[in-house]
């Protein structure tokens, strides 16, 4: 079975940056996605149409495929509560913060008692990103799944 839109895609990787330094993978535990209903970067997506369980390939990524440029000035003060993923916070460190577009990873520029100074843009903006992959599985996708407009399950969204 393709990858092809509507099929449940799970699969493994490895991210690498320009360096070819790891900065982050998914230890075995595949991700899983809905093909087709933009749950996923448009460049990953596109490298995984057509593709079966079994195959394994590298993709490299220009920013605008991947997670972006980065937008300059892009600098907002949060509550500290908002921040989450530690209980310490120090500049460099990225956090996980709740915007009305949902989940955003922000890295923290300075901290303050109670309000921390982020850069909004995703830590791999900019970036030319290489993406070790390896499909595991390729199913058809739940009525279910196709009405939410995601993978439900192992690796996808639970409910």
């Amino acid at each position: 079975m393709k990858v092809e839109d509507k099929k449940v895609v799970q699969f493994l990787y490895v991210l690498k940056d320009e360096q070819q330094k790891v900065l982050e993978s998914t230890d075995r535990e595949p991700v899983a996605y809905l093909h087709g209903y933009n749950n996923m970067m448009a460049g990953l997506e596109n490298a995984l149409a057509g593709k079966a369980a079994g195959d394994k390939f590298s993709v490299e990524l220009a920013p605008e495929d991947g997670y972006g440029e980065r937008i300059e000035g892009s600098v907002q003060r949060v509550s500290v509560k908002h921040l989450q993923g530690a209980r310490k916070w120090k500049p460099g460190m990225i956090a996980t913060v709740e915007t009305e577009q949902g989940a955003r990873q922000v890295t923290v520029i300075k901290m303050g008692k109670f309000m921390a100074t982020v850069d909004s843009n995703h830590p791999f903006a900019g970036k030319t990103l290489t993406f070790d992959l390896e499909v595991v599985d390729v199913r058809d996708a739940t009525g279910e799944e196709v009405a939410h407009g995601h993978a439900h399950g192992a690796g996808g969204h639970q409910h």
